[in-house]
């Protein structure tokens, strides 16, 4: 079973440090008195050192913090500023579109090879993806509708108070199979 690993606070380490630092006693020594392994009291001293400094003169570190603040602040403000140009810009776009261009001649600016999936496209241009690959049935464009739909019409001019049963019925005497809920124009 492994064991948890260790976080010591920053406030500890410093304590750790100083007392290295008095050499009263050795780093070994000082590391089994806390439980800590020398290399890391000996890391912990290397970085002490190193920025020491810092302890000193903390206006050049605030400066250099403030500064990089400052140009991340701006650099911000201008994405966001561009960013909502570009949003009012499409907006803008998107209206006159919408009031210039039909949703018939609309389909035809989706690109099925364009890096934006078709979904992103349909949505951009306000149009249905469905409309995209529906393709619309003419209704009774074959002989046989027609021919069911003058056969029709001729009864019901001749009979216009036959209801739909009688309908059925007299379609059924002259070859078409009706039935009362579905057509099925067949001969």
């Amino acid at each position: 079973m492994s064991t948890k690993r260790k976080i010591y606070s920053a406030d500890f380490k410093a304590k750790v440090v100083l007392e290295v630092l008095e050499a009263e006693q050795s780093i070994n020594e000082i590391a089994s008195k806390y439980e800590l392994l020398p290399a890391n009291v000996k890391n912990w001293k290397k970085i002490f050192l190193e920025n020491m400094s810092l302890a000193f003169d903390k206006s050049t570190v605030v400066k250099e913090y403030k500064v990089e603040l400052e140009t991340v602040k701006k650099e911000k403000d201008l994405i966001a500023k561009k960013l909502g140009e570009t949003i009012v810009e499409k907006e803008f776009l998107e209206g006159k579109l919408e009031s210039l261009v039909s949703s018939k001649s609309r389909k035809t600016f989706v690109d099925s090879k364009h890096e934006l999936s078709i979904n992103k496209q349909c949505k951009l241009l306000h149009i249905a993806k469905s409309t995209l690959y529906y393709e619309p049935v003419k209704k009774f464009s074959s002989d046989e509708d027609i021919k069911f739909l003058n056969m029709l019409n001729e009864i019901h001019s001749e009979f216009p108070y036959y209801g739909t049963r009688r309908l059925v019925t007299a379609l059924a005497n002259e070859g078409f199979k009706v039935g009362t809920d579905v057509t099925i124009i067949q001969k």
